[in-house]
């Protein structure tokens, strides 16, 4: 027998051990099981901070969401990109579609550069890269007088967010151990959170200015965040997992001592290396884009998109990127608008702070299930308040839009990101991120072309009454979400890789 199947089967062997075991704490004890969240921020404060730092990644991501839809209520971008109708300037519908589009299409493709990047020169160097396309891209955006060229430096701009978003969460959970796992990739959702919230906070210093600054300030602030990557990147470790993928092992190892110390260094490159060859026997040894739709990765490939499928089914490029602009809409003079879109976002930022605290202690199951079945009804009650002819129904929708914002980061914003880390494989990683990158890119595609022809007033003028729409189709993702969504709390990659392996069904995860 190789080595290789006496390490299977010594792993598969400890599954069932785990599986037979009923009492409390009796399983076989892995490296990471031994690791608790007190002992991390004890003696492994290192790990922390580097799990928060490439979560930052995600903050530029989330200043650009945030801004194509504040951008539109500032009235100096409207008058000089848009033309004006009974003395008020309206953005023309294709050309705010061609807006917010623009860059997610540069997303959609720099998901998979970034992927492709980051399994042949690793993760630090293909955040670089991103962080000077997006210096690159925001400096044009900021000096561009004419719409081609703006739209051409909001296309580059998107390829270097698309490096963002996949490395930060496939980052945070490579540099995580099981015990900080959930809080770490949940934390990719508070930067875009942090980026949404610093968004609308600058689109209101800046936006009642009278001249292009009113517009050009907050793309100028964009800046501030590349620059913030590239400052802390020479310092930051490179993946373990990424070095024995590629046989440095000994650099791997001094990636994980300096982490985790010299005691647990050895078992813990054991694991890493028994849980990638494990992958490769499953036949994912090539990495290629095509083992993500094979065997057991098929699942796990629509689990990891799936997730992501659901925060557009809910409406989130509605609800948040078209908040302010909503609140104009509904009657609400700009100053207050403004104020609501800063409380929004706010409100964001504390709910996914909030969902450190429970993430490890419901899991993600409950909280994804349950954020979805929030979130339905509060569209639902939207759109009927959109019917009801008085100014307190305004501020039901308004109030509505608030606490729609704290549940979804509260739960499917921050746990998309923590299951995305865990359900997808090891060996895969990179390439079910941009996967999932490209899920969101070409929802956020649709969903950014058709809500200008929803709600603009030249067009559908909807208004809230988009709520029915996004809470019926938030009864689908809820339907998928109760099937395919799985618990994988305290579990390790290998552990994760043998539930698959098995064919477990994802709802009956949390029980093995």
């Amino acid at each position: 027998m190789s080595e290789i199947d006496v390490k299977i089967s010594d792993i598969q062997e400890i599954e069932s051990c785990e599986n037979a075991t009923t009492g409390n704490d009796q399983r076989a004890r892995r490296p990471e099981h031994k690791l608790t969240i007190a002992e991390i921020w004890k003696s492994h404060k290192l790990v922390i901070w580097w799990c928060f730092y490439w979560a930052m990644a995600a903050v530029g991501w989330g200043f650009d969401a945030q801004i194509n839809g504040a951008m539109i209520s500032v009235p100096s971008f409207r008058r000089d990109f848009g033309y004006t109708v009974d003395g008020e300037a309206i953005l023309p519908a294709n050309w705010q579609s061609a807006f917010n589009v623009i860059g997610t299409v540069g997303q959609f493709f720099g998901g998979f550069i970034c992927s492709w990047l980051a399994d042949r020169i690793g993760r630090k160097s293909s955040l670089f890269i991103g962080a000077i396309v997006c210096s690159g891209g925001c400096i044009g955006e900021i000096f561009s007088s004419t719409r081609p060229a703006f739209l051409g430096s909001k296309l580059v701009f998107g390829v270097g967010l698309g490096f963002y978003l996949s490395l930060a969460p496939m980052m945070s959970g490579e540099l995580a151990p099981v015990a900080l796992r959930g809080i770490a990739t949940a934390g990719v959702n508070l930067g875009i959170a942090i980026g949404q919230l610093i968004s609308n906070s600058v689109v209101k210093v800046f936006g009642e200015r009278d001249d292009r600054w009113a517009y050009r300030g907050p793309f100028a602030t964009q800046i501030f965040f590349a620059l913030f990557l590239l400052v802390f990147l020479p310092l930051s470790p490179e993946s373990p997992w990424y070095l024995v993928r590629v046989n440095k092992i000994e650099k791997a190892k001094k990636v994980i001592a300096r982490l985790y110390g010299e005691n647990d260094a050895i078992s813990t490159l054991a694991e890493i290396e028994d849980t990638i060859r494990h992958e490769e026997l499953q036949g994912t040894k090539k990495a290629r884009f095509i083992d993500c739709f094979k065997q057991t990765n098929k699942i796990r490939t629509g689990i990891s998109t799936g997730v992501f499928l659901c925060q557009h089914l809910v409406g989130i490029i509605f609800v948040l990127g078209y908040s302010t602009y909503f609140f104009q809409l509904a009657g609400l003079d700009v100053s207050n608008s403004f104020d609501l879109g800063v409380g929004v976002t706010a409100c964001g930022v504390i709910g996914n702070i909030v969902s450190w605290f429970i993430v490890e202690r419901y899991g993600r199951r409950k909280l994804f299930l349950s954020g979805m079945v929030t979130l339905t009804a509060l569209l639902l009650l939207i759109g009927i308040m959109d019917v009801v002819p008085n100014q307190a129904a305004k501020w039901v929708q308004a109030a509505s839009t608030v606490i729609y914002a704290f549940v979804y980061f509260l739960t499917i914003g921050a746990v998309a990101f923590t299951i995305l880390g865990e359900a997808s494989s090891t060996v895969l990683r990179a390439k079910t991120i941009s996967l999932a990158t490209a899920t969101q890119a070409l929802c956020g595609l649709a969903m950014s072309f058709a809500i200008p022809y929803m709600v603009n007033p030249d067009k559908g003028n909807l208004r809230g009454k988009v709520g029915f729409i996004f809470g019926g189709l938030a009864i689908i993702g809820t339907i998928g979400s109760w099937v395919y969504v799985p618990e994988l709390k305290g579990k390790t990659f290998s552990e994760i890789d043998h539930l698959f392996t098995e064919k477990v069904p994802p709802r009956k995860m949390g029980r093995y």
